[in-house]
């Protein structure tokens, strides 16, 4: 269940992972907080705790976390929340890792709503709570903005533009990538496309600060904790979701 959407050879990187990992600590063998710090490795990059945060950047990453934690959870099609962390791995300062409870060939428009609400949640945190924004949602955005340009564009999602498709891929099938996108449609369609992938992400942000605003409390508290703590697992928040004192 922590590994929805892995391929055999995904899976082997995660056992051989985690087989170092056991190595390392003079373990016999091979235990699930090996397994599970290989899988965040594998999804994230390996910690960096050697990397130097101010107390005022800490607090940011705290909230910033916690907004996307306390969209996830409300939101009724986002996947379920499995971790939160301000401690760094790889590029990113902090991360919530939510993930399916099986996999899935289909999604669903509504699903592609409540995501787009997620990914926003920790930049609208952030403009709640200190009146400012900062690089840090950068990623998100740049997420947020390539899957709402694909509702419209390859997954015919948008009510104006109806059920089409938009651009022709060119690829290089030997090498597995897309290179570019031959246009076939007018500038008039072009600028409505832009005005739907607002439209779309508008949206996002609008739900993400009404669920926000009405679970103001749950926010705090997740990340006053996670200042205190640095990690929360689906347990803790899921109790601080409800309420209960830390």
């Amino acid at each position: 269940k922590l590994t929805p959407g892995f391929v055999g050879a995904d899976i082997e990187n995660l056992v051989n992972e985690a087989a170092i990992l056991a190595a390392r600590r003079n373990q016999k063998q091979v235990s699930m907080d090996e397994f599970q710090e290989a899988i965040e490795r594998v999804v994230a990059g390996p910690e960096r705790r050697s990397r130097l945060i101010t107390d005022e950047e800490k607090e940011v990453i705290a909230y910033h976390e916690a907004g996307h934690a306390v969209v996830q959870h409300v939101l009724p099609k986002c996947d379920p929340v499995r971790k939160i962390t301000i401690v760094s791995r790889g590029m990113a300062l902090g991360y919530t890792m939510s993930l399916p409870e099986d996999d899935h060939l289909l999604q669903s428009r509504n699903k592609f709503r409540d995501q787009l609400a997620g990914m926003l949640g920790g930049r609208v945190a952030e403009e709640m709570m200190f009146d400012d924004i900062t690089t840090g949602a950068s990623n998100d955005l740049e997420r947020a903005t390539e899957l709402a340009r694909k509702m419209v564009t390859r997954y015919g999602m948008s009510d104006a533009l109806g059920p089409m498709t938009f651009g022709q891929k060119e690829e290089l099938v030997f090498l597995g990538r897309e290179i570019s996108e031959q246009r076939d449609y007018s500038d008039a369609v072009a600028q409505q496309i832009d005005q739907e992938v607002r439209a779309f992400v508008d949206e996002a942000h609008d739900r993400a600060q009404q669920a926000l605003e009405e679970h103001r409390d749950n926010l705090v508290a997740v990340a006053t904790r996670l200042i205190e703590i640095e990690t929360l697992d689906s347990d803790q928040f899921g109790l601080i979701m409800d309420g209960v004192p830390a």
